[in-house]
């Protein structure tokens, strides 16, 4: 029985079939640290068969009517929510989150699919007009090519639905690759993408080691396209070897989201906000709040009103039901959020709730991490520096809006940014004075599947959802036509 699950996911899709591979990546359950599964780790040989593939299908598929490529999509979409059970069943047994969240994301990422079915009977060219009476100014949108696509573990469902999707849609062809510690998802979304009218080797999916089959997929001419999220650190990095073959590229990489809560905001509706937010997926959201800005003069109220509904979240497996906050990823996650935690306390936090990892009975073998509320948290401090990723909110007080803004800016990240208030005045000023390519106003919901989503300075490049979404696996031409 094991065995069988061991190997159940043990290949890869190139050129429309499943592959094997001789060397494997362990994948192993977040809430229990057992072994699950096995999965290849391509050598560099079969991830260059994976771009022969996408390369010898480009022509094929991005000749395909938009009408043609819009029916697969929305084939694709429906086999995933005909299996959306299983789907999330196998999300939270690699990723942790509780069952609801995997559920909700397998049907989310159909979402994100059928939307872009019908993006691809939208996406269009321009005709300008012209300076002389014999000609024509055209401006074509043709598919960029090859695209090389490198998805995070916290989101397996959503992040490969926002890339492949839209890739698909504008006509390109493609290669995934989904995280090493949460590969099963993608590979067995793959498996029904498989079963449509998709040609063989528009879509491949590679599995191995990240840094090696990176540079594979960079440094080959071939590849037009990388869109990458995760870390600033590695998308850096990628920029670095991407730049010897000119590559187009996306990118959402780290954050370090603030909320801001003004004296003159909705204080309950504020709470209930920052703890949906902070606490999702264990906090391992990229938009995720990461700081908590409280006015002096609301500090005591608001931190009365979070506290509750803090503690009332309930940690446990993600399969186990009534499960709010499933565990880190592996351990690594779990050392990190120990060590900011630790280090704040040091430097003179103090905790309200929470601050420790949570071991033995349910908790036994899993990366769990109470959730946790620090006050007296300063800037200086790592936990108000760095990206947290895990379930802890800092809190920190100001006293004016002035000084709030050039404390939150003061980062190299700028990803998302949250504000509570009700002056529109004042939201008009933190809109433009927020150095962040997504603000919430009055809610932390962002990521929504008709909206650009992106951040600026060192959280990113380009932008995911929305048509904008689509329009970045394109290439503009531009003809001038004299007629005579």
């Amino acid at each position: 029985m094991q065995k069988a699950v061991l190997e159940e996911w043990n290949y890869n899709w190139v050129n429309g079939s499943k592959i094997q591979a001789a060397a494997h990546l362990e994948v192993w359950n977040p809430a229990s640290g057992e072994m699950i599964a096995r999965v290849p780790d391509l050598d560099p040989a079969k991830v260059v068969k994976a771009i022969d593939a996408a390369s010898q299908a480009f022509p094929i598929w991005s000749a395909k009517p938009a009408p043609e490529r819009s029916a697969v999509l929305e084939d694709w979409a429906a086999r995933l929510l005909a299996d959306r059970t299983a789907l999330a069943r196998l999300m939270t047994l690699e990723q942790g989150k509780p069952l609801s969240e995997s559920l909700g994301e397998i049907e989310g990422a159909a979402a994100i699919i059928k939307w872009y079915a019908e993006e691809a009977k939208r996406s269009c060219g321009e005709i300008i007009p012209a300076s002389n009476p014999n000609q024509q100014l055209l401006v074509y949108r043709e598919p960029v090519g090859v695209a090389a696509l490198i998805t995070p573990m916290n989101f397996p469902a959503a992040t490969v639905a926002r890339k492949v999707a839209p890739a698909l849609a504008a006509g390109c062809s493609l290669i995934l690759k989904p995280a090493e510690t949460t590969p099963l998802t993608a590979i067995a979304m793959f498996g029904h993408l498989m079963q449509t009218a998709l040609p063989a080797g528009t879509a491949n999916l590679v599995t191995g080691q990240p840094a090696r089959t990176g540079e594979v997929l960079l440094a080959d001419e071939r590849v037009s396209k990388i869109s990458f999220t995760g870390s600033t650190r590695t998308g850096k990095h990628l920029m670095q070897q991407a730049a010897s073959t000119v590559k187009r590229m996306s990118m959402e990489l780290g954050g370090n989201s603030p909320v801001i809560i003004f004296p003159d905001a909705d204080l309950d509706k504020a709470a209930q906000a920052v703890a949906a937010n902070k606490f999702e997926n264990c906090g391992q959201v990229c938009n995720g709040i990461n700081v908590v800005y409280l006015h002096r003069d609301i500090k005591e109220r608001f931190v009365q009103k979070l506290l509750p509904l803090v503690q009332g979240l309930r940690v446990g497996p993600g399969m186990q039901p009534g499960t709010d906050v499933g565990p880190l990823i592996d351990e690594k996650a779990l050392a990190k959020v120990e060590r900011l935690v630790r280090d704040a306390e040091r430097e003179g936090a103090k905790v309200l709730l929470g601050g420790k990892s949570l071991k033995g009975d349910k908790y036994a073998g899993g990366n769990f991490y109470a959730p946790t509320l620090l006050d007296e948290v300063t800037d200086d401090m790592d936990i108000a520096r760095e990206e947290i990723f895990g379930p802890v909110a800092p809190v920190l007080t100001f006293d004016n809006e002035e000084e709030v803004l050039a404390r939150v800016n003061v980062t190299r990240y700028g990803l998302a940014a949250y504000v509570f208030t009700g002056d529109f005045r004042r939201i008009h000023r933190m809109i433009s004075g927020l150095e962040a390519g997504n603000i919430g106003i009055n809610g932390t919901s962002l990521a929504y599947l008709q909206s650009p989503f992106g951040g600026v300075k060192e959280s990113g490049i380009g932008r995911e959802g929305g048509r904008q979404g689509l329009e970045e696996y394109t290439v503009l031409k531009y003809v001038a036509m004299t007629i005579s």
